[in-house]
């Protein structure tokens, strides 16, 4: 993990293997009202009311019940972000163009599938290695 660390406090919900669901009940870094912040707390508050709950790993045995001081590498939110959305969507257009200067509208709609098919793969790959937040400690 990065030095620099984004945090927040959750509660542990269920422990699986060395594992823990929490459940989170702040959206975001809360810098909301913070010289720079950029109010994501307040739009994810307006979109989504329900509670979060994240898997992360419990390097320290956390119980259920406890209340955990959450961690992530600073930037990790944002590139795995760009990922999720960059990916499929380049995978989308360039695959489309390809496949149209293959063969045309039928070359187009199968190179776009074909294309959004090895983003998945190269996403899924690229996941599987990314930065996990863990359970830092007590709160």
């Amino acid at each position: 993990m990065s030095s620099e660390l984004t945090t927040v406090v959750a509660v542990v919900r269920q422990i699986d293997g060395n594992e823990a669901l929490v459940e989170v009940a702040e959206e975001g870094c809360g810098r909301c009202h913070e010289s720079g912040g950029c109010g994501g707390q307040n739009l994810s508050r307006m979109l989504c009311a329900n509670t979060r709950i994240y898997r992360v790993a419990n390097p320290d045995g956390a119980r259920m019940g406890e209340r955990v001081l959450v961690g992530i590498a600073a930037g990790a939110v944002r590139r795995s972000a760009n990922l999720a959305y960059g990916l499929p969507l380049v995978g989308l257009i360039g695959g489309g163009a390809f496949g149209s200067w293959l063969g045309g509208d039928l070359g187009s709609v199968s190179g776009a599938a074909v294309g959004l098919a090895v983003a998945w793969i190269i996403f899924r790959t690229l996941a599987i290695r990314g930065e996990k937040p863990t359970i830092l400690g007590r709160s």
